[in-house]
């Protein structure tokens, strides 16, 4: 992994993980959050014993396999409050190798063993402005019950 980190330049990111913006149109949009490139693409990279901890963005996201072992993402939406989970993985390993979550839905992914090698393409653009961790959240706690109690150590 160590390998991969220096190959890619990749740097530690907050939610846990590995990163390097490696696109951002240069085409703006206006959105209600202000201006933002109509497109952005990271390299993301989580390593055994790492979690992508829970998290909303305020644009749609697409999680791309590109190597490694499987990751399991995870989506919670609030507002329907029901939870997807995405083994993003080789398809002869029975991995699928895009996900994609909607804008406003909780995200959290981790892998069991080995790495995951992953690209993240957010559209309009990533900003860190629209992007809070769930545990910031009023009354995020109301939400981790049943189902989703499981997935607390994601915080």
């Amino acid at each position: 992994m160590n390998a991969l980190i220096t190959a890619l330049q990749l740097q530690p990111h907050p939610e846990g993980g590995w990163y390097r913006e490696i696109f951002r149109s240069p085409t703006s949009l206006d959105t209600p959050r202000g201006k933002r490139a109509a497109l952005t693409t990271i390299f993301y990279l989580l390593g055994a014993g790492q979690i992508s901890r829970w998290h909303v963005v305020e644009s749609d996201e697409i999680w791309h396999f590109y190597a490694g072992t499987t990751l399991e993402l995870f989506a919670y939406d609030p507002q329907t409050r029901s939870l997807t989970t995405y083994l993003l993985g080789d398809l002869q390993s029975g991995g699928q190798p895009v996900a994609i979550i909607p804008a406003g839905v909780w995200q959290a992914a981790r892998v069991q063993s080995g790495h995951a090698l992953m690209g993240c393409t957010v559209a309009p653009g990533f900003e860190f402005s629209d992007f809070r961790f769930v545990a910031d959240l009023p009354d995020y706690a109301g939400y981790f019950t049943g189902e989703l109690e499981a997935y607390m150590a994601l915080l």
